[in-house]
């Protein structure tokens, strides 16, 4: 059977998303009074007596205490994902990419949200060590913190799992409709 390593979406007691299981392990928790099915857009698992929703979205019937961290770490993948895996000058998309501090650092320069973008290896090397207007390039769109750092985790999913979106926060900035 495919349809058991299927993802569903884990809520919080309080519908805050919380992670990502296979539809086996979602079954478990329902059937163990742990999860209750919020979501069943995926059809029916027979027994010889029994039949089963598959779900994609299930609700922790008790409140899990996470600690969530506010600052979010600077990494190499949550930058190519704020930047869409898109080069901030050319616009060229590709998962072929480097990280560009706007500023460079040896000009003073922070290792910050602010300062750093995804840039593809031309444009890296065509501006080199000097900043967008020495070099004459534009950026396609200012750096910044991203708002729903801590969400990140399931915007991949969000593509094709639609029904997944009303319970992330911040979908809409990640898929471009």
């Amino acid at each position: 059977m495919t349809s058991d390593i299927e993802p569903v979406l884990v809520l919080n007691y309080n519908y805050d998303p919380l992670n990502v299981c296979t539809v086996r392990r979602a079954l478990v928790l329902l059937d163990r009074g742990k999860a209750e099915l919020v979501e069943n857009g995926r059809g029916f698992i027979r027994s010889p007596t029994r039949l089963f929703p598959i779900p994609s979205v299930i609700r922790l019937l008790q409140m899990v205490k996470r600690p969530y961290q506010v600052n979010g770490r600077l990494t190499r993948h949550d930058i190519l994902f704020r930047d869409r895996f898109t080069c901030q000058y050319c616009g060229k998309r590709t998962k072929d990419l480097t990280l560009d501090h706007v500023v460079p650092r040896h000009r003073g320069g922070a290792h910050d949200w602010e300062n750093v973008v995804a840039a593809c290896r031309a444009c890296n090397l065509k501006k080199a060590g000097r900043t967008p207007e020495e070099a004459h390039m534009c950026l396609l769109r200012p750096p910044q913190r991203p708002v729903h750092l801590r969400y990140r985790f399931f915007y991949p999913y969000l593509v094709r799992i639609e029904e997944w979106r009303k319970f992330v926060p911040g979908w809409e900035e990640f898929i471009e409709i």
